[in-house]
């Protein structure tokens, strides 16, 4: 079901993207600093999004990474080991005592 969902998808999105390729033919100029150059509209708005999905898709592993250094160092690391928390152990005592006098 998984996958049949994921094909109809992907017709229904790749449909969407041929209509909006016919609807943008338009030659419109585009400005490259210092070379100034006619392409289809469509071509320059799929490279677009194409260079900003780059982006962020780099972006993203980069910070992926960061953090997967970062959780091996804090498991390597012997001071981070839990140490038993004498309060809580102790407020923990208090509260069973209390409950044992109710009785």
């Amino acid at each position: 079901m998984k996958q049949q969902t994921w094909i109809i998808l992907t017709i229904i999105f790749t449909i969407l993207i041929a209509v909006f390729a016919v609807i943008n033919v338009d030659s419109v100029p585009v400005d490259f600093l210092f070379v100034e150059t006619e392409a289809p509209l469509i071509l320059v708005i799929l490279l677009s999004v194409l260079l900003g999905a780059l982006l962020v898709m780099g972006v993203s592993f980069a910070k992926f990474y960061q953090l997967q250094k970062q959780i091996k160092q804090l498991k390597a690391d012997p001071t981070l080991e839990e140490e038993p928390n004498q309060e809580l152990e102790d407020q923990t005592v208090l509260d069973h005592e209390k409950k044992d006098e109710q009785k």
